[in-house]
């Protein structure tokens, strides 16, 4: 039988990944007392099975590839990648998904962490199954924040969980290279992985619905598909299993309507993720998920939850950030609202701020409505921020576009027959860039410039005046902007 005590912070943080961290750290900076509570590895999806490691499967091809583009560098190359030493290089990266570091972290900066399973069980109140079989009853005096991340969308194909399979978890903490790996899902995941282990020694097949990184404008996306047709990767584009079976000698059978079969040794689904908030006890204090597919957690722009009971105060209490407040799915995005929700947390409990914090203050969201910068990893990568031409006009701006090849000075040089590609999105009323994309071998650097020029509404006129070094490959502003007609 479980022991079971009641304790009482100024804070509980329901997570204990990158975004429950921030949290955490920016209360507890505040001086308020925080607990998180987390079941897993403290440091989360990112740090063991998703940034990290994808990051690290990717790189070595990254640079083996760009030194085989510069005739000179090109001569010298004489073998491919060692599989089991990228692999190797990638359990370092996670700390061979040991959390000893984080767990030290916590400790040294004030916040006390309970291994364990959350529940809300009424406003401000909070029950723990703790993993050592201990039960714990909280209450906090000023919040709870959900910061639960994601988990993994499996598509309604016939076959599918009766087979083995990975999601994104298996693909990155892979100890070996499957000889055939099929992807299921043509976005961010799903394209990074498939390069990843194509240049690791897979013969990869991509199984997507509709085109590759849909979210992303056509000109970019087929810069990417191009590079991975390079790497041998095979793309089947518009299509969807009709079946998924297990074979005899244990590989997967993929069957399709065009009476097409895909064979591999490993299944990879990479078709999305939806935010991690069922089984919380939510609707104990009147949150109701019920929608659809995918449940999500309303909240505004300080990340409190919309339509939590009142616990007889100010009803003030219930915030969500990151994956589980399901805007922005991203872990900068999700650090980003982090920071945002502690600092009104902190600035609630000092009285310092009642009713919404303004735009752009501390304490708000906004640049999950106007500045979210995205980055696909492959060779040649995307990198984008804010909305596309389509998006920005359907909010409601008189938007235009201008976009180009990325021919600049620093492209040649970068590699001998490089292909790029970029757009800026510009409001025509107050002419500012208010979304820009760009396509290319190491473009995801030029994304920063993009992003202040957005948040801080720089002009067209006084970008101008923005000049780039030379011979960098940030010269290809100047070529925007001179077509543009400046």
């Amino acid at each position: 039988m479980s022991e079971e005590s009641s304790r009482e912070f100024d804070v509980i943080v329901v997570g204990g990944g990158a975004v429950g961290e921030n949290v955490a750290d920016r209360v507890a900076q505040a001086g308020l007392t925080t607990v998180v509570i987390e079941a897993e590895l403290v440091g989360g999806e990112c740090s063991y099975w998703a940034c990290i490691p994808s990051k690290a499967l990717l790189r070595p091809g990254s640079v083996l590839h760009a030194a085989q583009a510069v005739p000179g560098a090109a001569e010298a190359i004489s073998g491919t990648l060692h599989a089991n030493t990228v692999l190797s290089r990638r359990d370092w990266f996670t700390n061979r998904w040991q959390d000893d570091s984080q767990i030290q972290w916590l400790d040294n900066a004030g916040i006390e962490l309970l291994r364990g399973r959350a529940r809300i069980t009424g406003p401000r109140e909070v029950q723990v199954d703790g993993i050592n079989g201990n039960s714990y009853a909280l209450k906090a005096r000023h919040a709870v924040v959900i910061a639960t991340g994601s988990t993994p969308v499996i598509p309604d194909v016939q076959g599918i969980r009766s087979v083995p399979f990975w999601t994104t978890r298996g693909a990155t903490s892979a100890k070996e290279v499957p000889r055939r790996l099929a992807v299921l899902g043509g976005g961010v995941a799903g394209v990074e992985l498939a390069q990843a282990f194509a240049r690791l020694g897979s013969a990869v097949t991509i199984v997507a619905r509709g085109r590759l990184l849909r979210a992303f404008p056509e000109e970019a996306a087929e810069l990417v598909a191009a590079g991975l047709r390079a790497d041998g990767v095979e793309l089947r584009l518009g299509k969807e299993p009709r079946q998924i079976g297990q074979n005899d000698d244990g590989s997967l059978s993929l069957a399709f309507d065009d009476c097409r079969t895909v064979i591999a040794d490993r299944l990879l689904v990479a078709s999305g993720r939806r935010p991690a908030v069922e089984n919380l006890g939510l609707e104990n204090v009147g949150v109701d998920l019920d929608d659809g597919k995918h449940p999500r957690l309303a909240t505004d722009s300080t990340g409190l939850v919309e339509g939590s009971a009142s616990d007889g105060t100010n009803g003030l209490w219930l915030y969500a950030a990151g994956d589980a407040a399901g805007k922005v799915l991203l872990t900068h995005q999700g650090k980003y609202e982090a920071r945002a929700t502690g600092d009104a947390i902190a600035a609630r409990a000092a009285g310092n701020l009642r009713g919404a914090a303004p735009p752009w203050s501390p304490a708000a969201r906004t640049a999950d409505e106007f500045a979210v910068p995205n980055v696909v990893f492959t060779d040649p990568e995307i990198a984008s921020v804010g909305p596309s031409l389509e998006r920005a006009r359907e909010n409601g701006l008189r938007a235009g576009s201008v976009e180009l090849p990325i021919n600049v000075s620093g492209s040649q040089l970068y590699a001998s027959d490089y292909k790029g590609w970029a757009q800026l999105v510009v409001d025509e009323d107050r002419r500012v860039v208010v979304g820009a994309t760009f396509a290319g071998p190491g473009v995801a650097e030029l994304l920063h410039a993009a992003t202040i020029a957005i948040v801080g509404e720089v002009t067209l006129g006084r970008l101008w005046h923005a000049v780039p070094a030379f011979p960098t490959m940030s010269e290809v502003w100047l070529r925007l902007l001179e077509k543009y007609g400046l």
